[in-house]
């Protein structure tokens, strides 16, 4: 299953703009999509560890492996472009 990693922070405008659209997304891609959210300030090794020097950044993840990179907010249609690239 396809694994969406949403780097963001609490402080954050964009994460804040972009929050309501991930939780529809979640909710619509049940079974499809796996989302999980890593908070920057509580997770910095993680956010290190995947080269994140933006928020928000969102990783594509498919075996493990980063398949795709966005950062910054986006539109429902160019985030949905983004997943299934």
């Amino acid at each position: 299953m396809v694994k969406v990693v949403d780097f963001y922070a609490d402080w954050c405008p964009p994460c804040k703009m972009m929050a309501p659209l991930i939780e529809e997304l979640e909710k619509e891609l049940v079974g499809k999509v796996e989302f999980e959210k890593v908070n920057i300030d509580e997770n910095q090794s993680r956010a290190a560890q995947n080269n994140v020097m933006s928020i928000p950044t969102y990783l594509v993840m498919e075996n493990s492996k980063e398949k795709n990179r966005l950062v910054g907010a986006t539109s429902k249609d160019e985030f949905l472009k983004f997943i299934f690239k």
